[in-house]
């Protein structure tokens, strides 16, 4: 770890350096990649810094024990313990640092929700997540457009797609992938029986066009018209799209613009993001299934987190959390599941580093 601690140092050093120099001083995109780099860099290097320094601290307090003053060695005892407290708290600060990132995480996302199973019940309770996120993005002043929706008529959504567009929205919101759990009295019942529902939420990092390459002979796309507000905002004209991708069967729709060629290019990202998804889990079980983290893994076939309204009480089953204040959970405020999730996946990847 030292040593690689030592090359990230000097490559800081180096940057440090060639920002410095004045031949660069007009190639600002050179400028900027270098910044960038720098910028990512500074905090490990900081702390690897002030490790050092302590270390050297330490040091000098364990030559004060050979003293001939016994109030002297009291100190340095004290000194020491002191340091040496401290350099254990940075060194597992510093090997968090070190644990691979995720390139996706700095981007933007897209979401589908879809109800499963327990009939309208589920349509409302996706409906129901749909507005968690949105307020959830809101308190990250992040942005969110719809895509799709498909509703029940009821309030709910059969299935509903959307973009969060905000700095680190993927590092974040990943860990929502999964299945769903409510349990509480439908609206609709009456005899007071609590039921339990479902709904499946997926969550995609936006992938660039030259990250997954589409032929555009492997698309049908047909323009329809779309089913949004009357009055004035009806629309006369066959605006909306849907794509189908002839290889795979994917079918993407959206109407939430009244361009058709907005319409296009948003159905599109949402295609080229499905595919990058499918690739990205083939390739995760191609890779030892044991190895892999149960945490963000977006796994469907297992309920991730259950929402149960009569005890006012949200368990996530994959950290054995229960908070019980339900409602501000449904109002957004899900970094108390976030923060513990990550905690869990970085203490596991360290688990991982530290077996190899």
């Amino acid at each position: 770890m030292w040593e690689k601690l030592q090359g990230i140092e000097e490559r800081y050093q180096e940057l440090t350096e060639q920002m410095a120099d004045p031949a660069l001083a007009h190639n600002h995109v050179r400028l900027t990649e270098l910044a960038q780099e720098h910028s990512e860099l500074e905090e490990l290097v900081s702390l690897y810094r002030e490790h050092q320094n302590t270390q050297r601290e330490l040091e000098e307090a364990r030559l004060l024990l050979d003293e001939d003053d016994p109030e002297m060695r009291a100190l340095a005892e004290q000194e020491i313990e002191r340091l040496e407290a401290r350099l254990e708290a940075m060194e597992h600060k510093l090997r968090k640092l070190l644990l691979p990132a995720d390139p996706r995480d700095k981007r933007n996302v897209i979401m589908e929700i879809r109800a499963g199973a327990g009939g309208d019940e589920a349509g409302l309770f996706a409906a129901d997540l749909y507005r968690m996120y949105t307020r959830y993005a809101e308190r990250q002043g992040w942005e969110t457009d719809l895509v799709s929706a498909n509703a029940t008529g009821i309030g709910g959504f059969k299935e509903v797609i959307f973009e969060i567009r905000g700095h680190g929205a993927y590092s974040r919101l990943k860990y929502e992938s999964g299945v769903h759990r409510v349990q509480r009295v439908p609206i609709t019942e009456s005899s007071g029986r609590i039921h339990t529902s479902t709904a499946t939420v997926a969550v995609m990092p936006e992938v660039d066009e030259v990250e997954i390459e589409i032929d555009p002979k492997d698309l049908e796309i047909e323009a329809y018209g779309s089913s949004g507000p009357g009055g004035q905002h009806m629309q006369k004209n066959a605006t909306a799209i849907r794509i189908v991708h002839k290889p795979t069967g994917m079918v993407v729709s959206c109407e939430s613009e009244r361009s058709q060629t907005q319409n296009r290019l948003r159905a599109l990202a949402v295609l080229r993001a499905r595919l990058y998804e499918q690739e990205r889990q083939k390739q995760e079980e191609e890779i030892a299934a044991q190895r892999r983290s149960q945490v963000g893994t977006g796994e469907r076939s297992e309920k991730i987190r259950t929402y149960n309204f009569p005890q006012n009480r949200v368990t996530d089953h994959r950290i054995g959390l229960t908070v019980h204040r339900l409602p501000d959970i449904l109002d957004g405020d899900i970094d108390v599941f976030i923060e513990e999730l990550i905690a869990h996946e970085q203490a596991e990847m360290l688990a991982e580093t530290l077996e190899q």
